[in-house]
């Protein structure tokens, strides 16, 4: 794991990324994007304008995974982040995930959020839920019947949540 380092994404790193994304979408189990989902709105989705993309990289080459971190919502909502991940599948279960959450939430903490939402955790990603607790998520609402999964049909989906400091050092909002 010494040999993996998260940076910034940029535009040429783009091609690993787009078969780690096609690689989640096509198993229909934890991303809401369906496998018609064009490169080209692949790329918007990970280089939104909003968003900050960053990528873990062995060997300063190989690509393992990738998160984009945004605001959850505009205006009075954006002190709330809202990430999303994914890891290759040759990747998965050696600690991608866990390295890319604690650096999510660092730099969440970083760019002044003061919490992070995730608004669609499937119910059945059963790695990623525990995972996220483990982190100080907690499931506050579940959307009956939400997903779509490709294998078992209509299944939940949660949203979950973690404050990322203590509400009573926070400044009082300006108001607009």
């Amino acid at each position: 794991m010494r040999d993996i380092q998260i940076r910034p994404a940029r535009d040429a790193d783009f091609s690993a990324m787009w078969t780690i994304f096609q690689a989640h979408v096509a198993t229909g189990e934890t991303f809401a994007h369906g496998p018609a989902t064009s490169r080209e709105d692949s790329h918007d989705y990970w280089f939104a304008p909003s968003a900050t993309t960053f990528v873990a990289v062995k060997g300063g080459e190989r690509i393992l995974g990738m998160y984009k971190l945004q605001p959850n919502h505009l205006g009075r909502g954006d002190h709330v982040a809202n990430a999303s991940y994914m890891v290759s599948p040759n990747a998965q279960g050696v600690g991608i995930g866990r390295m890319l959450g604690e650096h999510s939430i660092e730099e969440a903490r970083r760019q002044r959020y003061l919490a992070m939402q995730f608004n669609y955790v499937v119910s059945t990603n059963s790695p990623a839920i525990n995972l996220w607790k483990r982190l100080g998520f907690s499931i506050v609402g579940t959307l009956p019947k939400a997903y779509r999964h490709r294998r078992l049909g209509y299944v939940d989906a949660y949203v979950m949540y973690k404050l990322l400091e203590d509400p009573a050092r926070w400044d009082h909002p300006e108001e607009d």
